[in-house]
């Protein structure tokens, strides 16, 4: 009996190969092509759902979602929609994206928790860069500014979450994400000091958040006054000593951008550690859209996490353009892989469906219960970034 139920497990998880191998892949710069038409008009049927002065976040038993601009995804509706307008030129998408600005632009005196870089740079970041505009630029700065409150000089590191009952002086790995803009403000005429800061969080969390493996924790709390480590946990994962998928995502991105920044080759080394602990994975499926949890119980039946698997196709473009020979290789192959899955059907919403997501099967916090097999907003802005870097990159 148990070796018809590993064998029906070993079946599961190779489904993906399988209807890979069954469906014709397009050429990649079609692909590319065809996903931002379909995105311009996806993201009209997501527009209509938003109520004034909310941001997007998921869509859930027929129910559009839409949180307070405080919330930590409130960049990525923005983000996405200059990604979009950058490959179309549409000017209604533009129209869109300069009013999804407007919503979240008080954001940047806020100071309530890390998040400044995903809600700030993705959104205002991107803005910059394909308008020029010295308005969004001052905004990133004065961004910057607000999240380097949050620095503890004790800790070497920037302060995730605020105290609780639960936590003295929180760091999580997500928090790497963060220094992106950090990096970018000292680079263009800003305070130096922000760049520092990123180093030495980079540094600290080099140091205590990763096993041997270059698996990485989720949660480090710390003594503020100490900086002495208390615990290292999960909040987000299957159990303190798991892999929770997206957060090695954040891990393998977050250092790939700190070499771009610093060419440091210290985090290239950490990069490409953690790209092969996730890409050599026993629990890896075929299609490389990982599970929740690379140590979820349950697998192959636990849930997959499409944002996860975005986010690890748009970091691995970036880390071929540092590797050579095999590793570029096999860098950019799994890219590949993952963007070819996401954009079959198994993943990618129908035109007119989904609430007006582009993408199908992401887990937000499954031992919260929350945002499980659903929609979530930051997985259409990273799978939009991965197509776009293929694109200036690789075509």
């Amino acid at each position: 009996m148990m070796k018809k139920i590993n064998l029906a497990a070993t079946l599961l998880l190779l489904i993906g190969s399988v209807s890979c191998a069954q469906s014709p892949k397009k050429p990649m710069a079609q692909l590319i092509n065809d996903e931002f038409k379909f995105a311009t008009d996806q993201y009209q049927v997501l527009a209509k759902n938003i109520p004034a002065g909310k941001t997007p976040q998921s869509f859930d038993k027929g129910k559009s979602i839409n949180y307070d601009i405080k919330w930590w995804c409130s960049g990525f509706y923005s983000g996405s929609l200059w990604y979009i307008y950058e490959q179309t030129k549409d000017e209604g998408i533009k129209q869109e994206a300069e009013a999804a600005l407007k919503t979240i632009e008080s954001n940047q005196t806020y100071t309530g928790n890390h998040d400044l870089g995903f809600m700030m740079y993705c959104s205002f970041g991107n803005a910059y860069r394909i308008t020029g505009k010295p308005e969004y630029k001052a905004i990133i700065q004065r961004s910057a500014e607000s999240l380097a409150t949050r620095y503890r000089p004790a800790v070497k590191s920037i302060q995730s979450w605020n105290k609780s009952k639960l936590w003295e002086c929180p760091v999580i790995i997500d928090n790497m994400m963060n220094l992106e803009m950090m990096n970018w403000v000292s680079d263009n005429g800003g305070n130096p000091k922000y760049k520092e800061i990123a180093i030495t969080h980079a540094n600290t969390t080099i140091k205590n958040h990763f096993r041997p493996d270059f698996s990485s924790y989720h949660v480090v709390d710390y003594n503020p006054q100490t900086g002495e480590v208390i615990r290292k946990a999960t909040w987000q994962g299957a159990a303190n000593c798991s892999a929770w998928s997206r957060g090695q995502g954040w891990a393998l991105y977050g250092y790939t951008m700190m070499y771009r920044f610093t060419k440091d080759e210290a985090y290239l080394k950490q990069a490409k550690g953690i790209a092969h602990f996730i890409l050599n994975h026993p629990n890896l499926p075929a299609d490389k859209i990982p599970f929740w949890d690379f140590d979820a119980q349950g697998i192959p039946f636990a849930k997959r996490d499409a944002s996860a698997g975005a986010l690890m196709a748009s970091a691995l473009l970036e880390l071929a353009q540092y590797t050579k020979g095999n590793e570029k290789t096999e860098f950019k192959s799994a890219a590949e892989t993952m963007i070819y899955s996401l954009s079959g059907s198994a993943y990618h919403a129908k035109l007119g469906e989904n609430g007006g997501f582009l993408l199908m099967h992401s887990t937000g916090a499954y031992p919260l219960n929350s945002e499980i097999d659903v929609p979530l907003i930051y997985a259409d802005y990273y799978y939009l970034e991965a197509l776009a870097r293929y694109k200036k990159w690789y075509l």
